[in-house]
């Protein structure tokens, strides 16, 4: 990508930077020669993207937070500002997932997930506006949602929830920021090879939903997230267009609902026919 040249010498934080998506956005802002601000709870796996980003000529500061907390988000994103004085780039990515058909959902694990996905990211955000207000040239967010905020999906009822709500807040606040040097970005991935993918890999019923071989690899976000915030672009979906059928499926909700039904079972017949052949 020649334009990724744009970002060397910004001031590029990565929330969820520990592992996935968030782990690879960091390591290819460092690449590029971004100064890497990254947050996440764990240190010690944070100090592994740090040495990466070192190792290849970069420059990176471990900021461990619990994105759930507001003032240790306030603190994680002074202490980049202490360190490289801006911020040019939020990437607000941490984010959790625990499937459950909506009749078993538990209230502890969906107020688990809003606490990451919808609370997390909106303490990033108001903190990032804040300090994005404070310097000369605004900057951008970038929030990394799902395609599942905007359709619901089994068994992924209370992350759909979550990321439903994410999305509003980002809409909403683009609408606020309107005409503002603050640019707020909205990616929209489906399922990528990531550890909290692997996590409900065992999952029949989202293994029917979505196989295993359909998979992206999170450079595919990556990417996203780069063309997000180098053209200002409002949303962008992982594949591209998918957004866009799932907003045209919301005009025949009753269409699309069987056409997802259908789907699920056209996938798990296959699934079931390739399992017998290979055995």
């Amino acid at each position: 990508m020649v334009w990724s040249s744009e970002f060397r010498d910004k001031v590029v934080v990565v929330t969820g930077a520990s592992s996935g998506i968030g782990r690879a956005a960091a390591l290819a802002f460092g690449a590029v020669g971004a100064r890497v601000g990254l947050v996440a709870r764990r240190r010690a796996a944070l100090d592994e993207v740090a040495g990466e980003i070192a190792a290849h000529g970069g420059e990176a500061l471990v900021a461990p937070a619990d994105v759930t907390r507001r003032p240790a988000v306030r603190d994680a994103l002074g202490a980049v500002r202490t360190r490289f004085g801006r911020l040019d780039v939020v990437v607000n990515n941490a984010g959790v997932l625990i499937p459950a058909q909506v009749a078993e959902l538990k209230a502890t694990d969906l107020r688990t997930m809003l606490r990451v996905n919808l609370f997390g990211a909106l303490f990033v955000m108001q903190e990032a506006v804040a300090a994005m207000q404070e310097q000369s040239g605004g900057g951008c967010i970038v929030n990394v949602a799902s395609l599942a905020g905007r359709r619901g999906f089994s068994a992924l009822g209370g992350y759909c929830a979550s990321k439903f709500a994410l999305v509003g807040l980002t809409e909403a606040l683009r609408t606020e920021l309107h005409g503002t040097p603050i640019h707020v970005a909205l990616v929209l991935p489906g399922v990528i090879d990531t550890p909290m993918a692997a996590g409900v890999a065992h999952d029949d019923e989202f293994q029917d939903m979505w196989p295993t071989a359909l998979t992206m690899p999170a450079a595919w976000v990556v990417w996203a997230i780069f063309a997000a915030a180098r053209f200002r672009l409002v949303e962008i979906a992982v594949p591209p267009g998918a957004a866009t059928l799932e907003k045209l499926g919301a005009l025949v909700p009753g269409v699309a609902d069987s056409v997802l039904h259908w789907g699920t079972m056209a996938t798990r017949f296959v699934s079931e026919l390739l399992g017998r052949v290979r055995s």
